[in-house]
């Protein structure tokens, strides 16, 4: 078995890769955010634009674009998009589940519409959209203990824009 992991590692080598680089250099960013739990969104922004400011980017062609809620995302993700003023869109929100079903709904269809928004325009969106079951899951993704959501949304959008452009 060995031989065949290190046969694996030598096939690795010789077929062409593609890969994007983690450089917002050059990039024109719209982050879309939610007001609706601010006091967690707030965090991921900021996470966002560290991560843009620490991969070189321009700030000045940063837009931030506040919403209602996550059922608005899709919206003015799709918006953004369709102008085709941005190389992608950072959509961020949380959304903390209830006693009612209204959290499936909402959580369900924006995530939907963001994924159909990013595929009807070929658009990258990074998906930085919480759905918690409870504050503490929200607080812990926002920065503490699992890290920033924006920041990983972030990160997953510069790849994805750099590995497009290969394509």
């Amino acid at each position: 078995m060995l031989n065949g992991v290190s046969t694996l590692k030598n096939l690795m080598k010789e077929i062409k890769t593609i890969e994007g680089k983690l450089v917002a250099q050059n990039l024109r960013i719209a982050i879309v955010a939610t007001r609706f739990n601010d006091f967690i969104v707030q965090h991921l922004i900021n996470g966002a634009l560290d991560c843009l400011q620490r991969h070189d980017a321009n700030m000045d062609n940063v837009v931030l674009v506040r919403v209602p809620g996550a059922f608005e995302l899709p919206l003015i993700c799709q918006k953004l998009a369709h102008s085709q003023q941005y190389d992608g869109i950072i959509a961020l929100g949380a959304v903390i589940r209830g006693g009612t079903p209204h959290f499936d709904y909402v959580c369900a269809e924006a995530s939907k519409g963001i994924a159909q928004t990013m595929l009807n325009f070929s658009t990258p969106i990074g998906f930085g959209l919480l759905t918690c079951d409870n504050v503490e899951q929200a607080i812990e993704r926002a920065g503490s203990k699992a890290g920033n959501k924006g920041v990983e949304a972030t990160l997953a959008l510069l790849e994805t824009i750099r590995v497009l452009e290969q394509l």
